[in-house]
């Protein structure tokens, strides 16, 4: 009787003491990269975080003090900002960020490579982040090392130093090279690369393409990349770590990885379970408007445009030309036009416009009268759009835009555009098309069903799967065998090479038998014939 009473006991105190662990729990986060858009998505995470009873210590880049997040928010701040587009327009020698519409792939990753090891190196010199690295108590400080997913790999050997698992959250979503981090295969004949304007359905020159752009990048990453951020991690690790572990190596350590996606918005694609899907969770119910956008979209009863190229694209940089076309065609219009505009003293504005150089874009989507939203195609602001089913007119610039705009199209609830082809016809056309073919409405009504279609909401979806990293440890039951193998295993070109061995020897056999038969069969007849 006293044994069952004992083991019931112990049990529930094992199962105490992993709710315990992970409740109220130490989380080291370092979100080091200066992107404004990438916070939107931090800050909903650590808010999370924080309401839900755990203690985070944040490097950041910016500042979330107005989030009054109390005493379990500790923020070690990046001051000042890196300004990483002086860098990259330098390096491409832009004027502005309308010219990266003539960007290539290639470019796009050389523009990462700049930007991901000038932001980490910048971080990584802070003093208060060298306190960090250099603190002389490290054992029990913290419970996991929740860091972001984008050109930023040196933060890792945080973990090694602290002895801690770690959870990356990735703002782009799923990305090609990120089957080399987890341990899976992804089909290049169907899985467009992330900065391709192609979709899941690949002609046969596209997917030379694709396969093309995917194994360069591959091949970047490895031969060019990843010595270049392994130097970095030794520059500023190296004096507290016996050995600095490869990025290479660092990376294949992460437990869980939260992806800023969600179907349907992203190509149906292998994974495994330690890639989560939590897109949306930055999307919060609509809070109400200043008075004077409210009262410009009650009165459109014809109809609202929301023009917006997010947080690094200023429409106030747009070529002279460009400007005066978009006016044009606006102020022909019966709709009325809210547009994210960063020079509010713009002249010959048409009276059915109001610019702002700051809008609440997700609270201006729920407005009932907007009927159209003109974005570059940020994977945020796609959100956005699909979760108020708002049609899209998109007019993509770099990376992903094309990719999100594309997947869009695909679905019947977008246009897109190339800002440099742009005439006023061509604007006037797609407006009129996403306006009066309730097709597209249709289309976007029906994705944004699926889309909020989910078993658990995205943000306790995040704080779910960090918190069982944290009461277990680590998700090493998670790992795939995979990343063991050795590139010609995973593969599987040693059974190929096998299997290939064995066709040719015993085709080769076949054709010495064949052989030697009809040599005994000219030796018979010549017997016969003497």
């Amino acid at each position: 009787m006293q044994f069952p009473l004992l083991f019931g006991l112990l049990l529930t105190g094992t199962l105490y003491s992993q709710l315990e662990l992970a409740e109220g729990s130490k989380i080291l986060a370092v979100y080091a990269f200066p992107g404004k858009s990438h916070f939107m998505m931090h800050t909903a995470l650590i808010r999370e975080l924080v309401e839900s009873g755990h203690q985070v210590t944040m490097v950041t880049a910016f500042s979330l003090e107005k989030e009054q997040l109390g005493s379990n928010y500790t923020e070690i701040l990046i001051e000042p900002d890196y300004d990483f587009w002086h860098d990259v327009k330098l390096n491409f020698g832009a004027q502005h960020l309308f010219e990266l519409t003539r960007m290539t792939n290639y470019d796009f990753l050389k523009m990462l490579e700049i930007i991901g090891l000038k932001t980490t190196e910048h971080a990584l010199r802070q003093p208060k982040v060298r306190s960090l690295i250099h603190a002389e108590q490290k054992e029990g400080v913290f419970d996991l090392l929740l860091a972001e997913q984008f050109y930023q790999e040196a933060f890792l050997a945080l973990a090694h130093l602290y002895k801690i698992p770690v959870v990356t959250t990735s703002t782009l979503g799923y990305e090609n090279h990120m089957s080399q981090m987890m341990g899976l295969i992804t089909p290049w004949s169907f899985v467009p690369h992330g900065f391709m304007p192609f979709t899941d359905r690949m002609s046969f020159l596209e997917r030379v393409k694709n396969s093309y752009a995917s194994f360069y990048e591959d091949m970047d990453r490895l031969l060019n990349y990843f010595p270049k951020m392994d130097a970095v991690a030794r520059e500023f690790f190296g004096p507290v770590l016996t050995e600095v572990p490869k990025v290479k190596h660092m990376e294949r350590q992460i437990s869980v990885m939260l992806l800023n996606s969600h179907a349907p918005l992203t190509t149906a694609r292998p994974t495994v379970d330690a890639m989560v899907p939590v897109g949306g969770m930055h999307i919060y119910p609509p809070k109400p408007l200043p008075a004077d956008m409210q009262a410009l979209l009650d009165g459109a009863t014809e109809g609202a445009i929301f023009f917006s190229l997010g947080s690094n694209v200023q429409s106030k940089d747009m070529p002279v030309e460009m400007l005066r076309l978009f006016l044009q065609v606006f102020g022909s219009l019966k709709q009325r036009v809210l547009w994210k505009f960063e020079d509010e003293s713009i002249s010959q504005l048409p009276d059915n416009v109001m610019v702002r150089k700051w809008l609440p874009q997700a609270d201006i989507l729920a407005h009932r009268h907007v009927k159209v939203f003109i974005t570059h195609g940020g994977l945020f602001g796609t959100q956005e759009g699909v979760h108020y089913a708002v049609p899209m007119l998109g007019i993509p610039f770099y990376c992903d835009q094309h990719l999100n705009m594309n997947k869009a199209v695909l679905g019947g609830y977008a246009i897109s555009l190339h800002f440099q082809s742009i005439t006023e016809e061509i604007l006037r056309h797609s407006l009129d098309q996403l306006i009066h073919n309730v097709t597209y409405k249709e289309n976007v009504q029906r994705v944004s069903d699926i889309f909020r279609d989910r078993p658990l909401e995205p943000r306790k979806s995040a704080v779910y799967w960090i918190e069982y990293v944290i009461r277990h440890r680590g998700a090493s039951h998670m790992r795939s065998a995979g990343l063991d193998l050795n590139w010609f295993q995973f593969y599987l070109l040693d059974v190929i090479a096998f299997v290939a061995i064995i066709a040719l020897a015993g085709v080769m056999a076949l054709s010495l038998a064949i052989r030697l038969l009809m040599g005994s069969n000219k030796k018979h007849r010549k017997a016969k014939q003497n």
